[in-house]
């Protein structure tokens, strides 16, 4: 094992960032957050959220056609003043699943998310990286208005209800007009891609890891119709997380300044942009010092693992500045 005397990653920014980043994602899962002691002594409690379409008239009859049972949860009451377009669900003294009709999609969903097709609608799972399993969404993206569904628990692992609802609201589901959602730009996807980006990124590109990392264990994914250039791009996903992307060969970042403070990881000094986009809990990593500029776009739910394991890749498959 090699020794690595260099600072570890700086995470009081990110962390900054993160909190801000994650206040519109959130909403829908804050706002289905239990709150002590309502699931078991009466009507559980739902913030009203801002923007959205609650109102929209689809939302009705689904909310009409919504079981008394989804994976466990038995329909609870909505306490007074219930927000418009939403149900809820509860199980044992303090699980909760919520649903909103009529929901901003979150900023995770790109071109890249890998969605799960139940009975003819698709769902983005998002889980909340600040608390694991315990708070996870379901969204739909091909149903107009878009639902979000969210499972709270306190111990998944030994709660009596289970956590993907899909299969249940199937036929609730069916009520709303088909229409896909236009995702949002993949990560990177702003990014300029530099004039011999081709040349200088063969090696590096043709040698990265098929999968990295732990709980979760990121895996190679593809990265074709996203918009992002097929032969200096790689990405990896892990489910209900934001993925990682690699982009080989592009521009020198612009927030870089000379004399900002770098990370430096094994052989590769990084700079941190954690100028983080509205809802995703990703900040962009340069890896400087070499002969071609490389960004690689890391969620907070990937750990050091990312930067370390592509870092590695980078030092040894291109050239030194």
């Amino acid at each position: 094992m090699r020794a690595n005397n260099s600072p570890q990653f700086n995470r009081t920014p990110i962390f900054i960032a993160l909190g801000l980043a994650l206040l519109l994602v959130l909403g829908v899962l804050g706002g289905a957050r239990w709150v002590a002691g309502q699931s078991s002594q009466g009507p559980v409690q739902m913030a009203e959220l801002p923007g959205g379409n609650a109102d929209h008239p689809a939302c009705a009859p689904l909310l009409e056609e919504l079981p008394e049972e989804v994976a466990g949860f038995q329909r609870a009451e909505v306490a007074e003043p219930a927000p418009a377009g939403a149900a809820a669900w509860v199980a044992g003294e303090a699980d909760e699943l919520t649903l909103r009709c009529g929901v901003d999609l979150p900023f995770q969903y790109t071109a890249l998310s890998e969605t799960t097709e139940v009975d003819g609608t698709e769902w983005l799972h998002v889980v909340d990286p600040s608390t694991g399993d315990a708070l996870q969404t379901w969204y739909t993206v091909n149903r107009s208005p878009a639902v979000a569904v969210t499972v709270y628990q306190i111990d998944p692992e030994t709660s009596d209800a289970g956590a993907a609802p899909a299969e249940d609201l199937a036929e609730a589901m069916a009520t709303l007009p088909e229409e896909r959602q236009e995702p949002n730009p993949a990560p990177l996807a702003g990014l300029e891609s530099a004039a011999d980006a081709n040349a200088r990124c063969g090696d590096l590109m043709g040698n990265l890891p098929e999968s990295f990392g732990t709980d979760p264990e990121y895996r190679r994914i593809s990265t074709a119709d996203t918009g992002l250039p097929a032969d200096t791009t790689a990405a990896w996903g892990a489910p209900g997380v934001e993925p990682v992307v690699l982009r080989c060969g592009v521009t020198p970042p612009e927030n870089y300044e000379v004399g900002i403070r770098l990370n430096q990881i094994n052989e590769i000094p990084w700079f941190e942009d954690t100028t983080l986009a509205n809802g995703t809990t990703s900040s962009t990593w340069f890896a400087l010092g070499r002969d071609t500029d490389i960004a690689v776009s890391v969620p907070q739910a990937s750990g050091n693992s990312a930067v370390v394991t592509l870092g590695d890749a980078i030092a040894e498959h291109t050239g030194e500045q």
